[in-house]
């Protein structure tokens, strides 16, 4: 067991491989895709020594477990969870050994749904348009994780240098995002208007990687009929016709024919993508 590769001993729920997302495809129809959390990403690649941009795992709520087939620096961060390797307990936040044939096991979110774990050398499957990244809507990029899955790890030739942030530990009790209004606001009442930055929504259960949904206000259109198809932007809150807000994430499709009533900061996204299901939500406009 000396080769470069990691084995996929339990999958969880949903683990993909993340870095920071293919930009500059959506004139062909392709997502940006990458990591819901950048910051978390950026932090546990620092950690082992890695670029930023390095390719990562992101899991989703249950964790996943890995076997290392060569000793490994590995850091795990973005929501807090339990860590164990070979079942003794390990430091979540911070840098870690893990030997060739250990069993290193990510832990269910304690708090948050998506954590992060770097390996030196990065997660070193074929890039596709540039990027790591798993799109689960247009199919590109490497498939979610699957148990007895190998992946290949780049060589670790960069040396770990201090790190600049403490790793975050999750998200506010409540989910306060700053919107720019439009482009298409004037296709809602006042009344909606009013509502959307003034009544508290929160997340639904049926949010993922696409988009985060939201239960609450419906917002009452003031223009009737069908909006023709036109570009969508990270952060875009998308308004179906059953008029509760979706917030676009990374797996977003670059068109869409409903109206747009604001955008969200990007800023703003890492802590969207880790808000679970309940988690009360205000849109603050901003200039």
């Amino acid at each position: 067991m000396s080769d470069r590769a990691v084995a996929v001993v339990r999958a969880g729920a949903l683990t993909t491989v993340q870095d920071l997302g293919r930009t500059g495809y959506a004139h062909l129809g392709v997502p940006r895709s990458g990591a819901l959390d950048p910051a978390a990403v950026r932090l546990v690649n620092r950690l082992v020594g890695n670029t930023e941009d390095q390719a990562v795992l992101e899991t989703t709520v249950s964790g996943c477990a890995l076997r290392p087939r060569c000793a490994v620096t590995v850091a795990v961060g973005g929501a807090p969870c339990p860590v164990r390797v070979d079942g003794r307990p390990a430091p979540w936040g911070t840098t870690l050994r893990v030997g060739a044939g250990s069993v290193l096991e990510v832990g269910a979110a304690v708090r948050g749904l998506r954590s992060y774990v770097a390996f030196g050398g990065g997660i070193a499957v074929a890039p596709v348009l540039g990027s790591r990244s798993t799109d689960l809507l247009s199919g590109l990029g490497p498939a979610p994780l699957a148990e007895g899955a190998v992946l290949p790890l780049g060589a670790a030739t960069a040396v770990r240098g201090p790190v600049d942030a403490p790793p975050w530990p999750g998200p506010p009790d409540e989910l306060v995002l700053r919107v720019r209004t439009g482009p298409r606001d004037d296709w809602f009442t006042a009344e909606a208007l009013r509502a959307f930055t003034t009544r508290a929504y929160r997340v639904s259960p049926a949010s993922n990687r696409i988009g985060l949904r939201l239960d609450g206000p419906a917002l009452e259109r003031a223009v009737p009929g069908e909006l023709a198809s036109e570009g969508m932007v990270l952060g875009a809150v998308q308004v179906p016709p059953d008029g509760r807000p979706v917030v676009f994430l990374a797996d977003h499709p670059t068109t869409g024919g409903y109206p747009v009533v604001a955008v969200v900061r990007e800023a703003d996204l890492g802590a969207a993508a880790q808000a679970v299901p309940g988690t009360p939500v205000r849109f603050v406009p901003v200039r």
